[in-house]
């Protein structure tokens, strides 16, 4: 089975596009090496994908014949990430900026709020 549909089969993406596309960007390694969207996968090969800054490492038990469901995945891969990297993962949801980036549409009415108390510091005493 080529790289790129193993890993949609097994979840690590959500389309086979982005699969592909992950593969011709460099984005995924097997055995130590870049691999082509076309590259086939065998049992005991090693895969490493770096998705959302994050680099996974999975080892494939076996080769499923087409997409699986959630529960059936392990059956297939031995996720062999290490714990460093999955604590990176935890970092990213509390580094992203809560608040939108500047000049990304209306204020919320929140942002109304503060700026209000910002430019009338008394009205809010009212």
């Amino acid at each position: 089975m080529r790289v790129d549909k193993f890993l949609w089969c097994v979840r690590y993406f959500k389309t086979r596009s982005l699969a592909t596309e992950a593969c011709k960007q460099g984005k995924v390694r097997m055995n130590d090496a870049v691999v082509k969207p076309s590259r086939e996968v065998f049992a005991t090969d090693k895969i490493q994908v770096r998705k959302n800054q994050i680099n996974y490492q999975i080892e494939v038990l076996d080769i499923p014949k087409s997409r699986l469901g959630a529960k059936l995945v392990n059956l297939y891969i031995n996720d062999i990430t290490p714990q460093e990297e999955l604590e990176k993962r935890e970092l990213l949801k509390y580094s992203q900026d809560y608040y939108r980036k500047k000049g990304t549409g209306r204020p919320t009415k929140k942002d109304r709020r503060e700026l209000d108390e910002w430019f009338d510091p008394e009205a809010d005493e009212d």
